[in-house]
């Protein structure tokens, strides 16, 4: 018995990729779903209800980034570091990244300087905030603005 070309196998294969487009479409990851936190949610997480003072921590950031793969950042604290009063923390964290929670350092009074130097990935134009948190309960921060021109570490 001799059969004919099947007429409908186009008809099937259109109907079954116009079916996984919409799939695909329509399907997230469970990440994508659920709503990131905010960068003020963040620092609030991060305060833990205590108060957070502008000042004391320089976070120093080209204003301007050319390539967003590897922006170089400086976070410094302006306190004497004794046994009496020194830096435990410093945190960086960023408004759009997939990621918001960037850098996090740990001090003691034995530290000498309390200052982090490093290269971070920007995924877009956004804002930075550095946190500092000293033994005595203060919290100080410093915001920046960041323009990137070429972004870098976009997940879909």
């Amino acid at each position: 018995m001799k059969h004919g070309p099947d007429l409908n196998r186009p008809r099937r294969q259109l109907l079954g990729a116009a079916g996984g487009l919409w799939l695909a479409l329509t399907t997230r990851p469970a990440a994508a779903v659920s709503a990131p936190e905010t960068l003020q949610a963040m620092v609030r997480a991060w305060a833990g209800g205590r108060p957070v003072t502008p000042g004391r921590v320089l976070l120093d950031v080209p204003p301007l980034v050319e390539n967003g793969n590897a922006v170089p950042i400086s976070v410094r604290v302006d306190s004497p570091l004794t046994a009496a009063e020194f830096v435990q923390e410093i945190v960086v964290f960023n408004e759009k990244n997939p990621q918001r929670d960037v850098v996090r350092v740990r001090f003691g009074p034995a530290s000498g300087r309390a200052q982090v130097d490093t290269r971070i990935r920007l995924a877009t134009s956004q804002q930075l905030v550095a946190l500092a948190r000293l033994s005595d309960g203060s919290q100080w921060s410093a915001h920046v603005d960041v323009i990137v021109t070429l972004a870098a570490c976009i997940e879909p």
